[in-house]
Protein backbone atom coordinates (compact mmCIF):
# COMPACT_ATOMS: atom_id res chain seq x y z
CA UNK A 1 0.00 0.00 0.00
CA UNK A 2 0.95 3.53 -0.61
CA UNK A 3 1.26 6.56 1.93
CA UNK A 4 -0.03 8.33 2.13
CA UNK A 5 -3.69 7.42 1.63
CA UNK A 6 -5.97 10.49 0.01
CA UNK A 7 -9.45 10.78 1.07
CA UNK A 8 -10.98 13.46 -1.01
CA UNK A 9 -14.92 15.16 -0.71
CA UNK A 10 -14.71 14.53 3.04
CA UNK A 11 -16.70 16.57 5.94
CA UNK A 12 -14.05 16.33 8.39
CA UNK A 13 -11.95 19.79 7.42
CA UNK A 14 -15.19 21.81 7.19
CA UNK A 15 -15.84 20.14 10.86
CA UNK A 16 -12.25 20.69 11.69
CA UNK A 17 -12.45 24.39 10.83
CA UNK A 18 -15.14 25.19 13.29
CA UNK A 19 -12.31 24.99 15.97
CA UNK A 20 -9.53 25.92 14.25
CA UNK A 21 -8.35 29.59 13.13
CA UNK A 22 -8.14 28.84 9.60
CA UNK A 23 -10.73 27.53 6.99
CA UNK A 24 -9.04 23.87 6.01
CA UNK A 25 -9.61 22.38 2.83
CA UNK A 26 -7.67 19.62 3.50
CA UNK A 27 -5.58 18.12 6.29
CA UNK A 28 -2.53 15.23 6.78
CA UNK A 29 -3.06 12.84 10.16
CA UNK A 30 -0.67 9.93 10.05
CA UNK A 31 -1.15 8.15 6.88
CA UNK A 32 -4.11 9.83 5.82
CA UNK A 33 -4.62 13.18 3.88
CA UNK A 34 -8.41 14.39 4.12
CA UNK A 35 -10.11 16.67 1.60
CA UNK A 36 -13.13 18.61 1.46
CA UNK A 37 -12.76 18.60 -2.12
CA UNK A 38 -10.76 17.08 -4.81
CA UNK A 39 -6.49 17.31 -4.59
CA UNK A 40 -5.11 19.21 -6.52
CA UNK A 41 -0.98 17.39 -7.40
CA UNK A 42 0.06 20.86 -5.49
CA UNK A 43 -2.37 20.42 -1.97
CA UNK A 44 -1.37 16.45 -2.50
CA UNK A 45 2.53 17.68 -2.28
CA UNK A 46 1.53 19.83 0.26
CA UNK A 47 -0.09 17.47 2.66
CA UNK A 48 2.44 15.00 1.29
CA UNK A 49 4.87 17.20 3.19
CA UNK A 50 3.29 16.97 6.35
CA UNK A 51 3.40 13.04 6.06
CA UNK A 52 7.02 12.88 5.92
CA UNK A 53 7.36 15.39 8.42
CA UNK A 54 5.36 13.28 10.90
CA UNK A 55 7.17 9.86 9.86
CA UNK A 56 10.03 11.26 10.53
CA UNK A 57 9.55 12.13 14.16
CA UNK A 58 7.54 9.17 14.82
CA UNK A 59 4.03 10.90 14.07
CA UNK A 60 3.70 11.95 17.89
CA UNK A 61 6.54 13.40 18.01
CA UNK A 62 5.60 15.99 14.83
CA UNK A 63 2.10 16.53 16.43
CA UNK A 64 3.62 17.83 19.68
CA UNK A 65 5.96 20.04 17.99
CA UNK A 66 3.53 21.16 15.75
CA UNK A 67 1.40 22.44 18.77
CA UNK A 68 4.05 23.87 20.33
CA UNK A 69 4.82 26.01 17.96
CA UNK A 70 1.67 27.04 17.17
CA UNK A 71 1.17 27.80 20.80
CA UNK A 72 4.03 29.71 21.11
CA UNK A 73 3.58 31.77 17.77
CA UNK A 74 0.51 32.68 19.20
CA UNK A 75 1.32 34.13 22.14
CA UNK A 76 3.95 36.56 20.20
CA UNK A 77 0.95 37.48 18.00
CA UNK A 78 -2.32 37.00 19.40
CA UNK A 79 -3.44 35.94 16.46
CA UNK A 80 -4.33 32.02 15.44
CA UNK A 81 -4.15 32.30 11.34
CA UNK A 82 -0.88 33.62 11.70
CA UNK A 83 0.50 31.50 14.40
CA UNK A 84 -0.35 28.92 11.83
CA UNK A 85 1.32 30.19 8.87
CA UNK A 86 4.69 30.76 10.82
CA UNK A 87 4.39 27.14 12.27
CA UNK A 88 7.29 26.43 10.63
CA UNK A 89 5.99 22.97 9.04
CA UNK A 90 3.62 25.02 7.48
CA UNK A 91 6.11 27.28 6.42
CA UNK A 92 8.63 24.42 4.01
CA UNK A 93 5.50 23.08 3.24
CA UNK A 94 3.75 26.58 1.71
CA UNK A 95 7.43 27.25 0.19
CA UNK A 96 7.82 24.14 -1.96
CA UNK A 97 3.85 22.71 -2.06
CA UNK A 98 4.17 24.00 -6.21
CA UNK A 99 7.76 21.83 -6.79
CA UNK A 100 6.86 18.44 -7.15
CA UNK A 101 9.93 16.97 -7.36
CA UNK A 102 10.93 18.52 -4.14
CA UNK A 103 10.35 15.24 -1.46
CA UNK A 104 12.47 13.32 -4.00
CA UNK A 105 15.59 15.64 -2.99
CA UNK A 106 14.14 16.75 0.72
CA UNK A 107 16.66 16.32 3.39
CA UNK A 108 15.18 14.66 6.65
CA UNK A 109 14.08 17.43 9.10
CA UNK A 110 14.48 20.27 6.57
CA UNK A 111 11.61 22.11 8.52
CA UNK A 112 14.29 22.87 11.25
CA UNK A 113 15.65 25.74 8.73
CA UNK A 114 12.27 27.78 8.74
CA UNK A 115 12.65 28.03 12.67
Amino acid sequence: MKFPIFIENSRLPIWLSKIVPIDVYAFSFAIWVVCRGEMSDKTKNHETIHYVQQKEMLFIFQWLAYGAFWLVNFIRSGNGAEAYYKNPFEEEAYENDSNLEYLKNRKPYAWIKYI
